[in-house]
């Protein structure tokens, strides 16, 4: 195998807006998770140990929280036969200042998500970017954070299961692998048959700007409160910026 490392030289950090986790902000969160979960399950199937998108996704809501009920009722309602279709859009913005946001959605009414985005949009003064126009900034990338491996023996463990990435970090014992979106489950497999029952500290399918802009000022308070406006959309899944904050 050949590793293609790039040294980006950065320490990965969280680059999307963060629901706070006001009562509101919670009951977002909660409907955004049991959205998720019905989706990978129903397209996936129920269980966890044959569906790796589905055991994936119900860590990540664990993690965060997520009550086990809100979980066990999105798995049951696949089973109960309900048929709720969602489709995953990515709408691009800029900001002020050179600022940029990728806005990721799960819903089922795209002409509602467009017209709530839109809304943000007109009450911040920014604007909506056409396909293409903001992505290319960024690279869409799969990030696994862990600990219990030194450099070397991360790379050895890679190059026995034949997997590639792009970038390997490693700052006081915390490795952080960058690699392609599709090779996410490949590179945790790969870490898993050294260290069997490792938790990941850092599992995501991210956006991360090739460049990061400062803002200050009017600029910053614009950018904030698109921000926030983004966090109460409902379809709103995640957002990526490319702004230091």
């Amino acid at each position: 195998m050949k590793l293609d490392i790039q040294l980006f030289g950065r320490a990965y950090e969280v680059r999307k807006a963060s629901i706070q986790k006001t009562g509101a902000a919670k009951a977002k969160l909660y409907s955004m998770y049991a959205r998720e979960i019905y989706d990978v399950a129903k397209k996936g199937g129920t269980d966890p140990v044959s569906n790796a998108s589905l055991k994936r996704i119900i860590e990540r809501a664990k993690k965060e929280q997520v009550p086990g009920d809100i979980i066990k009722r999105a798995i049951e309602k696949v089973n109960s036969g309900a048929d709720e279709t969602y489709q995953h859009t990515t709408y691009e913005m800029f900001g002020p200042a050179g600022s940029t946001l990728v806005i990721e959605c799960l819903t089922d009414n795209l002409n509602r998500s467009i017209s709530d985005l839109r809304a943000v949009v007109n009450k911040c003064h920014i604007k909506m970017g056409a396909q293409g126009s903001v992505l290319f900034n960024y690279d869409h990338l799969c990030v696994v954070g862990f600990v219990g491996l030194d450099e070397e023996a991360t790379m050895d463990a890679l190059i026995e299961k034949d997997v590639d990435v792009d970038d390997i970090e490693c700052e006081e014992g915390n490795i952080t692998l960058y690699g392609k979106p599709q090779d996410l489950y490949n590179i945790k497999e790969a870490i898993v048959a050294k260290i069997p029952n490792i938790e990941f500290d850092i599992d995501e399918i991210t956006y991360i700007p090739k460049e990061k802009v400062t803002l200050s000022g009017e600029d910053l308070e614009i950018f904030n409160r698109a921000l926030t406006l983004l966090d109460e959309v409902e379809d709103v899944q995640h957002v990526y910026h490319n702004v230091d904050l």
